[in-house]
């Protein structure tokens, strides 16, 4: 199979989880003695002594593309964005979406994630299990400041104006991710392996957003809704959670996915490419928020949501 990458070529490269510029000095096979093995590139990072110059398999390089540039320009911003929230003082903004978790903790979910209980009320090996768990990958979803302006605002109109979103959704959750996959897949017809990834990827969101969104994903307004909707799609089995709601719901989830994979056991290849998937599509959805963020909201009220789900029918 033909190198994706040249000698000489300007591209990015994953250190960490920053995507830096670099250029390629080398391309080799990893075993110079057998032609099939894999290969490997000699980059050097732009603006970083020779000693910085690594050699690095194919997975951490990406092309240097527009897109790609602003991808990279928005993992550093989010990685320094959360260096310092470890020592600055919440913004109402912050409080907003701590209160957001903090009520769906205690009205919906308690004690449901694990990691939540105090270690003084658990045994060595808990504790032990707790470390493990925090010393896993992280996975910081590069979520841009209008989709986080949406969620928050979503929150308020629920739980403070007791509205729900009309729903069927205009533009489901299924159609949403199609969307991104038909504009994204062109894009990477160069790689089977890339594509297969995006199928992946959408595949698992698909899945997370149908098992999730009863149990975490739901204010204690929208549960009779999604009672009486529930009745609909039981009777059809085509049709699932993915098929009814929308934009709305989805960011929801993108703001707990980096707690729910962080009790995965990825390594730190995959995740890694998985934030990258995941941040790609947030930034595709917040271009886009205009066409998939104009939903409806409803009174809450038993018999204005019985009539909005007579349209789902």
């Amino acid at each position: 199979m033909p190198a994706m990458y040249s000698k000489d070529e300007k591209v990015l490269c994953f250190h960490h989880d920053i995507l830096y510029d670099a250029k390629i000095l080398e391309v080799r096979h990893k075993d110079a003695a057998d032609k099939k093995s894999v290969l490997e590139y000699l980059v050097h990072y732009k603006g970083w002594k020779n000693t910085w110059d690594d050699w690095v398999l194919e997975d951490r390089l990406r092309k240097a593309t527009e897109e790609n540039r602003e991808l990279a320009a928005n993992l550093r911003r989010e990685v320094e964005a959360a260096a310092r929230q470890k020592n600055a003082k919440p913004t109402a903004k912050k409080r907003a979406m701590s209160d957001r978790s903090s009520v769906r903790d205690s009205e919906e979910r308690g004690n449901s994630v694990p990691g939540r209980a105090s270690k003084r009320a658990r045994g060595e090996t808990d504790i032990e299990k707790e470390e493990t768990f925090h010393s896993r990958p992280s996975i910081r979803i590069v979520i841009p400041d209008n989709l986080k302006a949406l969620l928050v605002d979503d929150w308020e109109r629920v739980t403070k104006n007791g509205a729900v979103v009309s729903l069927p959704a205009p533009k489901p959750v299924r159609q949403v991710l199609q969307d991104w996959r038909d504009e994204e897949a062109p894009k990477r017809v160069e790689s089977r392996i890339d594509i297969d990834v995006l199928d992946e990827v959408i595949m698992g969101i698909l899945e997370y957003f149908d098992t999730m969104l009863d149990k975490l994903l739901l204010y204690r307004y929208e549960r009779p809704q999604y009672r009486l909707l529930r009745e609909k799609y039981v009777e059809n089995e085509d049709k699932t959670p993915v098929d009814v709601y929308g934009a709305e719901h989805l960011i929801r989830l993108f703001s707990l996915l980096p707690e729910l994979l962080a009790q995965t056991n990825m390594d730190l290849q995959a995740t890694q490419r998985l934030r990258e998937e995941l941040s790609k599509f947030s930034l595709w959805l917040s271009k886009n928020s205009e066409k998939y963020f104009r939903t409806e909201y409803i009174s809450a009220e038993d018999a204005v949501v019985e009539k909005s789900v007579k349209a789902a029918r």
